[in-house]
């Protein structure tokens, strides 16, 4: 039997971005505590490299990928077997196209209860493991409503059904990989830490990945920890994959990154 294709490479993801005029001082505050602390050796921390706290501008929901890969090359061009596939140009734009068409508040009205306000908001509070322990390499911090009624998940999850919805079976326009949708604000991924010799985890692919040592430690020492508190949601966005750095006016680097917006529907 041979292998299966690898699926195609995500290129895009639709999210909740969470850095916001409200949220920007509190996540300022508590991230950069956060870095100063676990950065130091231990005891007073856990020597975790600087690059593998995410920076600031980065933060947001994943809501899902998308995967929208260039067009074949010209070279190829008499391989038919993938004509039935729309070119990424036009379902990147339909994407964009059934993101422009959402009312926020009205899907917030369908799932909100009663006495919640008009706009969902946002608590970031502790820490979780996206691996099992030994092995994780991102530890994420887990958004609530504030009075944990469950809200925030059910308006996520209609976001997200309605461009799963969209294409027929072998051409959907959101990847679908079957799993329930886990929303996570990423904190530490030590994907981006480089020329480290630490511990490493050979994955399912075969890759490895550097893991979070003591990563049962930090979630513990940091279990009641707010990131920020009660933020209003105000916009959903689709973004290119790959943060990219934020550069001053003369073309420095900041130390900030954020993702490309490439749209985006507010409240």
């Amino acid at each position: 039997m041979p292998p299966r294709p690898k699926p195609p490479p995500p290129t895009h993801f639709l999210c909740i971005p969470l850095v916001t005029p409200t949220s920007r001082p509190q996540l300022t505050a508590s991230l950069s505590a956060f870095k100063e602390e676990v950065t130091l050796p231990p005891p007073q921390g856990f020597s975790l490299p600087e690059t593998a706290i995410r920076p600031l501008g980065t933060l947001h929901l994943t809501l899902g990928i998308f995967s929208f890969p260039p067009p074949p090359s010209p070279l190829v061009s008499g391989d038919r077997s993938g004509a039935s596939i729309p070119p990424s140009e036009g379902r990147l734009e339909k994407a964009k196209s059934v993101l422009a068409g959402l009312n926020l508040s009205e899907m917030w009205s369908s799932v909100k209860k009663e006495g919640e306000p008009d706009q969902p908001r946002v608590t970031l509070r502790g820490l979780a493991s996206m691996h099992p322990l030994p092995t994780t390499a991102v530890l994420y911090a887990p958004p609530t409503d504030e009075n944990f009624t469950g809200s925030l998940q059910r308006f996520c999850e209609s976001v997200r059904e309605r461009f799963l919805q969209v294409g027929e079976e072998g051409e959907k326009l959101m990847v679908e990989d079957g799993r329930p949708l886990l929303l996570h604000a990423t904190i530490v991924n030590t994907v981006y830490v480089k020329g480290r010799d630490k511990q490493r985890h050979r994955g399912r692919h075969g890759k490895e990945r550097m893991v979070v040592e003591k990563a049962g430690d930090i979630i513990e020492r940091y279990e009641d920890q707010i990131w920020m508190r009660d933020v209003r949601v105000e916009r959903v966005a689709i973004c290119k994959m790959g943060a990219k750095k934020v550069l001053d006016e003369k073309g420095g680097e900041t130390g900030e990154e954020e993702y490309e917006v490439v749209g985006e529907v507010e409240f």
